[in-house]
């Protein structure tokens, strides 16, 4: 029952992610949350942000910024970086998932989603049929509907380290 939102990958950040072997392994597509995935909850795109979509572009990486935010706040993040974006997408219905690939011209096989949350980000893309990458939070500042939504995490993430220990060991 919970493995319906275990990740199929999980680590420290967006930004240590080997972008190089996903597009050697025939991924396309990469759809990413914005908020404690890119940057703390609220912040314009940075530096750091705007180099890596940049560097993404130049692999020759489809990219789609797919975000529960309202148009304001997704726009403008994606002012400077110009990549597809879906505001106000109702995580985890994957609906505009789907939507995503279309505009990315991409497809289950060779999407990957990026995110930080369990219950919006990675349930949503798995019910879309995407393989998933899970960060960890940027910033531990978050909204108060989120920070209930961790302590739940905490507990499906025990049993996801559980099962993963078990298959290596």
């Amino acid at each position: 029952m919970l493995s319906r939102f275990y990740p199929d990958d999980w680590v420290d950040s967006a930004y240590q992610i080997d972008y190089e072997k996903i597009y050697d392994r025939g991924y396309r597509g990469l759809i990413f949350d914005i908020d404690n995935t890119l940057v703390p909850h609220g912040a314009p795109a940075d530096e750091r942000a705007i180099a890596l979509f940049a560097r993404l572009k130049n692999l020759g990486f489809s990219c789609c910024l797919l975000s529960n935010n309202q148009m304001e706040r997704v726009s403008s993040f994606n002012e400077p970086i110009q990549v597809f974006f879906i505001e106000n997408a109702h995580k985890p219905s994957a609906k505009n998932y789907r939507r995503a690939m279309e505009m990315m011209g991409t497809d289950e096989k060779n999407t990957l989603f990026i995110g930080d949350q369990l219950f919006t980000d990675v349930y949503g893309a798995k019910r879309a049929g995407i393989r998933t990458v899970l960060v960890r939070p940027i910033h531990p500042k978050e909204e108060i509907q989120i920070v209930f939504k961790r302590y739940l995490e905490r507990i499906v993430l025990f049993f996801y380290k559980r099962k993963r220990k078990e298959r290596k060991g």
